[in-house]
C-alpha cells in the first residue's frame, strides 16, 4: 500500500496519508500552561512536512497533574484563544490535529510539590533515580469520576478551539495504563482486580468523551501492546481490551509499548525480549490489527520510507514518526518528492539506563526546542550536553511552575 493513500476514519473524516507525526513532550508551554509563539512556530514546521496526521505531545487534563513543569494543561476556556492559534498552525498544511489528552498518574515529578494519584500505592522502580517521583496516594471514588469528567472536558474545549481529534493517552505507563497493568493497580474494587475491572475506567473515559464531543470529531486511544516488563500488562491483555475497545465509536487506535520503568517506546526492554532497531511493536501490531475493527497505528523507532511500507503491507493503516520528525520536520515531504531521506540520532549506550532514557528525550526536546525558535535541528548535540541544557530548562520551569501554583 502507498505511505501516500488517504484514510478514512469510521466516523467518515479523511487523514491525508497515511504518516503521522507521533506525540513527543515539548515542555513548551507559557507560564500559565498554555500553549505559546514557540509552540506556534514547532507545529508551524510540522504543518509544512506533509503528515496527514499531527499528534500533540501530552496536554494534561489537570494543571496540578503534570508530566512535566513546562507542559500544557486545558482544564477550561481562560486560554482557549491560544489553544486555537495553535489548533490554526497545525491545520495550516491541511492536516488533521489532534490534542493528546493524558494524566501522569504516579509518573509525577516530586518536585512539582504535588500529590501523585494512582490505583494503588506502588512507587515507581527505578534504583536511585525512583525518589525524583512523587509517592502516589491511591484514588478514590471521587478521585476516579473527576479524572473521567476531566477527559470529557478537555476533549470538549479541544473541539472549540479548533482541534479535529483527540488522543486518549493509555500507555507508556501514565494513568490510564496504570489502572490496565496488574503491576501497578492492586485495587480490589470494581477498578482493579479482573482485566475487566481494570480496563473500566479506559472505557469509561472513552464513553464521557465520545458524549461530549460531536460525531465528526476524532477519538483516539493509544494503548500499550505490550509494558515489556514480567507480570505485567502483556499483548493477550491488549488483544481483550481492543475487543471491548471494538464496542465503542473509536477512530484509531495506536500500538505502542513501555513505561517510565522499562522504556520499550526508547527500544529499551525489561522482560529479556530484544527490541527491533526500527518499528520496534510491528509483529505484536500487526497481530493486534487483525482483532481491531478500527483502524491501528503502530509507532517506535521508524525513519526509512521502506520500513512505513513495511508497516502497511503489514495491515497496519497508519505509521507514526516521532524522532525522525524532530530531526527533520519536512521528511514526509522529502519522500514524497522521492529523496531518500532516513534521520536518526546517535545511539546512548550509557550504562545507567535511567541516565541514558532520560539523555534520549533530552537529545530530542533539544530538537524540539531549535524548531521552536525557527532554527534548523542539530542531531550530533553531544547526549551529555542535552541532559545539562534539558536539567537546567526543567529546574527553571520547575520554580516557575511551583511559584505559579502557589508552592
Amino acid at each position: 500500500m502507498s505511505p501516500f493513500q488517504t484514510l478514512k476514519l469510521p466516523n467518515g473524516q479523511l487523514i491525508g496519508n497515511r504518516i503521522a507525526k507521533a506525540a513527543m513532550e515539548e515542555n513548551l508551554a507559557d507560564t500559565r500552561q498554555a500553549p505559546d509563539r514557540e509552540l506556534f512556530q514547532l507545529y508551524k514546521a510540522w504543518a509544512e512536512g506533509g503528515a496527514g496526521l499531527l499528534l500533540t505531545g501530552n496536554v494534561m487534563i489537570d494543571r496540578r497533574a503534570m508530566t512535566g513543569p513546562g507542559g500544557v494543561a486545558l482544564e477550561n476556556e481562560e486560554h482557549l484563544e491560544r489553544f486555537a492559534r495553535w489548533a490554526r498552525a497545525g491545520r495550516a498544511g491541511g492536516a488533521q490535529f489532534w490534542m493528546q489528552l493524558n494524566h501522569p498518574g504516579r509518573q509525577t515529578m516530586a518536585n512539582l510539590g504535588q500529590q501523585a494519584l494512582a490505583p494503588s500505592a506502588v512507587a515507581l522502580d527505578l534504583g536511585q533515580f525512583s525518589k525524583m517521583f512523587a509517592e502516589p496516594k491511591p484514588m478514590s471514588e471521587a478521585d476516579i469520576s473527576e479524572v473521567i469528567r476531566r477527559f470529557a472536558i478537555s476533549a470538549a474545549l479541544a473541539e472549540k478551539a479548533g482541534f479535529t481529534g483527540v488522543q486518549i493517552h493509555a500507555a507508556h505507563g501514565y494513568l490510564l495504563s496504570q489502572f490496565l497493568s496488574p503491576l501497578t493497580n492492586r485495587r480490589n474494587d470494581r477498578w482493579g482486580g479482573s482485566l475487566e475491572n481494570r480496563a473500566r475506567l479506559l472505557l469509561e473515559v472513552v464513553k464521557a468523551v465520545r458524549k461530549a464531543v460531536s460525531p465528526q470529531f476524532c477519538v483516539a486511544v493509544k494503548l500499550n501492546s505490550a509494558d515489556f516488563q514480567r507480570g505485567g500488562f502483556d499483548a493477550e491483555d491488549a488483544r481483550q481490551v481492543i475487543e471491548w475497545l471494538n464496542e465503542l465509536p473509536l477512530d484509531l487506535l495506536e500500538l505502542s509499548g513501555g513505561s517510565y520503568e522499562a522504556p520499550a517506546m526508547q527500544g529499551e526492554a525489561r522482560d529479556g525480549r530484544t527490541l527491533a532497531r526500527e518499528a520496534y511493536f510491528l509483529e505484536m501490531a500487526s497481530e493486534l490489527a487483525g482483532v481491531a475493527s478500527m483502524p491501528v497505528m503502530v509507532t517506535g523507532g521508524i525513519r526509512r520510507l521502506a520500513i512505513v511500507e513495511q508497516v502497511l503491507d503489514s495491515g497496519v493503516a497508519m505509521a507514526g514518526i516521532g524522532t525522525a520528525l524532530a530531526v527533520e520536520p519536512h521528511l514526509v515531504k522529502h519522500w514524497r518528492e522521492g529523496r531518500n531521506s532516513h534521520p536518526q540520532l546517535p545511539a546512548i549506550r550509557w550504562k545507567r539506563k535511567p541516565l541514558a532514557a532520560l539523555a534520549s528525550m533530552a537529545v530530542v526536546k533539544f530538537q524540539l526546542q531549535r524548531l521552536s525558535r525557527g532554527r534548523k535541528t542539530h542531531p550530533q548535540v553531544s547526549a551529555l550536553w542535552a541532559l545539562i541544557v534539558d536539567r537546567v530548562y526543567i529546574a527553571k520551569r520547575t520554580r516557575q511552575y511551583r511559584r505559579a501554583m502557589g508552592g
